[in-house]
Parts: C-alpha cells; sequence; structure tokens
C-alpha cells in the first residue's frame, strides 16, 4: 500500500472513531436532557429520548389529568402498553392501564391492573387510592384502613386527602375498631390523625372514644394528642366534655394537684394541656416552676424575672371551671426589686361571652411571702369556663415602661366562699 492510501485509510479510522463519539455525546447528551426535561415537559423529553419511561408516565398523567382535552384513551392505553414491552416490571404503567380502563368504563378490568401494580409495589401510589377507595365503597373498612397505613407510612404528604374522610370511616363500628387497632401500634401519622379529628367536629366525639379506649392499652395517648381534641371541644364552645377528657387524662399524682386552679403550688410538671399552666414565649421575661420539693422555701412556685424591657400581653395562663357563686383568689408572693411602670395582674375572664370577671393587681417593692387576695363572684348567668391570666397593662412595647425585678409566686388558689 502506498504512504498516500495508507494516510487515507488511517485518515478514514479516525473519522469513524470521531463519527461515533460523536453520536454517543449527541446520545447521552440528548439522554441527559431528557431527563433534565421529564418532570416540566415530558413531551419535549420524550422526543429527545423516546424510551424515557418516566416523562412517558408524566406525559400520560398529564393527559388524564387534563379536563376537556379530547385526550384519545385507546391511543394512551397504547402508548402505555408499547412501554411495558422495555418496563415490564414498572407498577406505574400497570395504574396508568388500570386508571385508563377505569375512564372507559371497565372497573373490573381496571383493578386487575391495579393489583399487579400492588404486585410489584405495594406503594404504588396511584393503585393504593384506587384500592382505598373501592375497599370503602364495598363497605371492607378494615381493609381501607390498613391500605390508609400503607399509603401514609410511604407519602405522608396525602394525609390531608385522607383525613377528609376519617370522620365517617370512624362512625361505622368497623372502621372505628379498625382505626383503633392501626393506632394502637404508634404509626407516624397517629399525631396527625388527633389534630385534625381536633380540627374537625364531625371528628371530635370519635377522637375522644378513641382518646378514652387507648388510655388502657400498651401505647396510652399524649399530652399533644389529648390536648388536640381539649382544644378541639373548646373551639366548639363544647366545654363540658373538655374539662371531663383533662380530669379523665390524669394520673393519680396529678390527681392531687387538682383544685379549682390545678397545680396551684406550680409544680414542674407542665402538660401544656388547656386546664393546665400554659407558659407563653416573650421577650423580656422568664418564668420558671419549682414545687417545694424542688426548691428552697424562699423560691419555690413560679419565679418570673423580668429582665428590663418592655413586656406586653399575658405570659401565663390556665383554663378553669367556675360554676355561678362567690369566690376568693389567694396569692402568696414574694419579690426583689420589682418595678412595674404599667400594673401586673392576673385577669379571670369569663370564654363566652368574652369579658373581665376580676382583676387581681400584684404590688411593686421587695416583700417575702405576703398573703394577698380579692373577692369576687361569677354570676348566674351562663359563664361554663374561665380564663385565668397573669398579664401586664402596657399597650404597647414602649421603652419608657421596662418592668424589673423578681416576682415568685409560691401559691396561687381559689376557694369558694359564702355570699
Amino acid at each position: 500500500m502506498t504512504e498516500q492510501a495508507s494516510s487515507f485509510t488511517q485518515n478514514l479510522r479516525r473519522s469513524g472513531v470521531w463519527f461515533v463519539a460523536s453520536v454517543l455525546v449527541l446520545a447521552t447528551s440528548s439522554i441527559g436532557l431528557s431527563r433534565l426535561l421529564e418532570a416540566a415537559a415530558p413531551a419535549v423529553s420524550l422526543a429527545l429520548d423516546p424510551l424515557n419511561v418516566d416523562a412517558l408516565i408524566d406525559d400520560i398523567a398529564s393527559e388524564l389529568n387534563g379536563t376537556g382535552n379530547g385526550s384519545d384513551l385507546s391511543v394512551l392505553d397504547a402508548r402505555a402498553r408499547s412501554a411495558l414491552r422495555f418496563n415490564v416490571a414498572d407498577a406505574r404503567l400497570y395504574s396508568l392501564l388500570g386508571e385508563i380502563r377505569c375512564r372507559q368504563g371497565e372497573p373490573d378490568e381496571a383493578f386487575k391492573f391495579f393489583d399487579q401494580a400492588r404486585k410489584l409495589s405495594k406503594t404504588e401510589i396511584h393503585a393504593l387510592q384506587r384500592s382505598i377507595d373501592r375497599s370503602i365503597e364495598v363497605g371492607d373498612l378494615s381493609k381501607a384502613v390498613g391500605e390508609i397505613d400503607t399509603l401514609l407510612r410511604r407519602w405522608p404528604d396525602r394525609f390531608p386527602v385522607i383525613a377528609a374522610g376519617m370522620p365517617a370511616i370512624l362512625s361505622n363500628p368497623d372502621g372505628y375498631q379498625a382505626v383503633l387497632a392501626a393506632i394502637k401500634i404508634e404509626p407516624p401519622w397517629r399525631a396527625n390523625l388527633f389534630s385534625a379529628l381536633g380540627q374537625d367536629p364531625r371528628g371530635l366525639s370519635a377522637a375522644n372514644q378513641l382518646l378514652l379506649d387507648l388510655a388502657g392499652s400498651n401505647s396510652p395517648p399524649t399530652s399533644k394528642e389529648l390536648s388536640a381534641v381539649i382544644n378541639g371541644f373548646i373551639r366548639q364552645k363544647d366545654y363540658e366534655p373538655a374539662y371531663r377528657l383533662f380530669l379523665f387524662s390524669l394520673s393519680d399524682q396529678q390527681r392531687t394537684l387538682g383544685g379549682y386552679i390545678f397545680n396551684s403550688s406550680f409544680e414542674p410538671v407542665l402538660s401544656g394541656k388547656p386546664f393546665d399552666w400554659q407558659v407563653h414565649d416573650r421577650s423580656g421575661l422568664e418564668i420558671t416552676f419549682a414545687g417545694p420539693r424542688d426548691a428552697g422555701e424562699s423560691d419555690s412556685g413560679a419565679t418570673v424575672r423580668f429582665l428590663n424591657t418592655p413586656v406586653r400581653n399575658a405570659a401565663l395562663q390556665q383554663y378553669i371551671e367556675l360554676p355561678p357563686g362567690s369566690y376568693r383568689i389567694s396569692l402568696i408572693a414574694s419579690a426583689r426589686n420589682l418595678k412595674l411602670p404599667k400594673q401586673l395582674f392576673w385577669s379571670i375572664r369569663c370564654v363566652d361571652p368574652a369579658g373581665e370577671i376580676a382583676r387581681f393587681n400584684i404590688p411593686e417593692g421587695t416583700f417575702s411571702r405576703r398573703d394577698l387576695s380579692l373577692d369576687f363572684a361569677i354570676g348566674p348567668s351562663a359563664c361554663p369556663m374561665q380564663l385565668l391570666r397573669l398579664e401586664t397593662a402596657a399597650i404597647a412595647e414602649s421603652w419608657r415602661f421596662r418592668y424589673v425585678g423578681t416576682l415568685v409566686m409560691h401559691k396561687l388558689s381559689i376557694e369558694r366562699v359564702s355570699s
């Protein structure tokens, strides 16, 4: 072979290698770009890479989710079936085929596909949701709740959709027992369930019963779950069951703290429930609880430290339930260099109808275990529940009105007196 022919052959080989490399680079770039666009523009993604099953699924799902776009279901069916040849184990394709069959009015055929999708992936979301709907429709609520548990463990963001149907499930005895059995093993969605039921008037009664039934189990209700339902009753102005649930939730040790004011000596056992002390974060002060067993005699109770700044709004509160009658609120308190540019006081307010019943002022200065008291009355007109709050009279957070010093409230109590 001549030198010229040899050079031509080498150049041809180099050109072939370059061409193949170029094709590979272009193919790789197309696939990469296809992946990048598969969610935002599935049709463009498919044009770049016809074998991109994720883009195909997004495109078909987009067609199915569209309304009034005249999508040809038989065409979508053919596209999904064609993709199955290369993706026989993709549960999502079977779900799409099932949905297409549902749209075509063939539910039995549809659920063959949905069942196949579930065999391939127990948590395939669309097949799972369809299966839940069907189980509820045929009245198999035990199966439906089991599927709901599976769905929410894998797809917790679906909870709001499920929550809307929970009151209806719980209204059925079989559904109630299935939900109770499910939450006894403490699934991750349990707290959300009580929060949702507490927000829904239709679910309050069932939520209350669930809490009562859980009380004797190995997974008793938490303070957060109890508070969600108690607050739900309060929002509905259903105060009596709210208070009964609170009393029911108390342990033997907590029952010793009972009275018109719960935990009147400020033991450090806060539960966060509405009929227990609720401490609000407020700039300008710190509140700590130390019962007589946890502190010296001079520091036992609730200590409020003011940080030489303005203080506005309530810092400490508790719902109470006083029937009509005459009462005396008493406070044993100590103070060190207490300066109150605006009043600091305990208020007793009627929750519904809203209005102040009494205001119990706290004095300035330095003093030790001073006894303070105020008589007041709950009138015969309806005031089924009251709110006890420690608050200031400051309206605006002006630096001219800075609260300074320390207040220790050793005991705060309310007792009934003869009128």
